[in-house]
């Protein structure tokens, strides 16, 4: 399919069209021309958007479905589906399905579901067979068959030693390995954050602690061993100091932050709504506030939505009983424009590719078309209405959004709301 885009203004910086507004040309998935005005040629496609703005495709590093074992939260394809029309071009898998994807041929399972998609899945492999936190898995082979990183999907590596061994095996064959931050001997049975909300809400709570213990364990670990080591979905204060620390004596350490974490506080569960129970928990204002600066200087490498479908016999319960989730990609570029500019935002939704090995590809001529389209202005509010997903359960219902996504281009295909 042959088509060009009218009036779109260029969003990356890396584009010599940057803060252009040009018509692009694209033939057989390839930009073949960028201008101030091409003429529409027999064969070719108009497409005309109002305030089109084009960067290139977004990618979000923590993304859950369902599929396999789970299907009823969510499938690969629909799943897929969810993230194009959010705007996502390329999109890494949480390895918390069933079976746990631990060898290589469960790898390969994914890759071959989401094969000739205009989204680019990677799965992530577990770090550890089953996720169990016992035996280290098939790195080597998952990686072969196309795993980008490893790691277990919201449970902590209890062994210091494993993931000393895991940081050193890695750096064979140059792998990125994730640590959840999380030290479950503080934590304990703690559900929310522990603070004067928790205390008023007579819930348990997890303790900054916990986080900022198995943070600084974890880098002392990288300090020794080497290799790269990516820290996911980090929430407090001083898990940004520790990382800022890191980076600073050169440490190949990258972090990420959910962004329910900087557009939500504790406060949030005053109305013990069960879509507010995620993990780590929802922090405080001072929290948000240093997640806020350690985005503004580049501490925090990327954002991401943290989507983890979960059906609702899992979140219509008590809150004790509730699973930790909450969906987020339709959401995360609104409510992400609102809190910051936008090209901040574009950059948050972009830069993560090349830590985990993917391809940046710039918005210019020659080069595949791997582009995200949006509106970066106007104002709306997030409601039932705008999700996407299988599953319901968002904690950023009702939140102001600003502007809003109409796709992506990517592998040849255009896929809009």
């Amino acid at each position: 399919m042959n088509f060009v885009l009218k009036a779109a203004t260029v969003i990356d910086p890396s584009s010599p069209f940057h803060n252009q507004t040009v018509d692009i040309l694209i033939e057989n998935g390839i930009i073949t021309d960028i201008d101030a005005l091409i003429d529409t040629k027999d064969g070719v496609e108009e497409v005309k958007l109002d305030t089109l703005h084009v960067s290139q495709g977004w990618f979000d590093s923590s993304v859950s479905f369902g599929e396999p074992g789970y299907e009823e939260r969510e499938t690969i394809i629909h799943g897929l589906t969810v993230a194009a029309k959010s705007g996502f071009t390329n999109i890494a898998l949480n390895p918390n399905t069933l079976p746990i994807t631990d060898t290589s041929a469960s790898v390969g399972f994914l890759m071959g579901k989401a094969m000739n998609n205009a989204v680019n899945l990677h799965p992530i492999g577990a770090l550890t067979t089953k996720s169990e936190g016992v035996d280290l898995a098939e790195l080597y082979d998952m990686q072969q068959a196309g795993a980008i990183a490893f790691g277990d999907y919201k449970k902590a590596i209890r062994n210091p030693n494993l993931l000393k061994i895991a940081l050193l095996y890695a750096q064979n064959f140059n792998g990125l390995v994730l640590s959840f931050p999380q030290d479950n001997s503080i934590a304990g049975k703690g559900m929310v954050n522990e603070e004067e909300q928790s205390t008023l809400l007579g819930l348990k709570g997890i303790p900054a602690l916990a986080e900022e213990l198995q943070i600084s364990r974890d880098i002392y670990l990288l300090e020794y061993t080497g290799g790269k080591l990516h820290i996911p979905t980090i929430s407090t204060a001083k898990s940004v100091a520790l990382v800022r620390e890191a980076k600073a004596k050169g440490l190949q350490v990258t972090c990420s932050v959910a962004l329910h974490n900087i557009a939500l506080t504790d406060k949030s569960l005053e109305t013990f709504d069960t879509n507010y129970k995620v993990l780590p928990p929802l922090r405080t204002q001072n929290d948000v506030e240093a997640l806020l600066e350690g985005i503004e200087d580049g501490t925090i490498d990327m954002i991401t939505s943290d989507h983890r479908p979960m059906d609702v016999e899992h979140k219509k319960v008590e809150f004790d009983n509730a699973k930790y989730g909450s969906i987020g990609l339709e959401s995360s570029f609104g409510v992400l424009n609102n809190i910051i500019s936008t090209e901040k935002a574009v950059a948050l939704l972009t830069q993560g590719k090349s830590i985990f090995g993917i391809e940046d590809i710039p918005v210019a001529k020659g080069n595949k078309a791997n582009l995200s389209l949006f509106i970066p202005k106007g104002n709306d509010t997030f409601t039932e209405e705008h999700i996407l997903s299988t599953s319901k359960n968002s904690a950023l219902l009702g939140k102001v959004t600003k502007g809003k996504v109409y796709g992506i281009i990517s592998n040849g295909k255009v896929i809009l709301k």
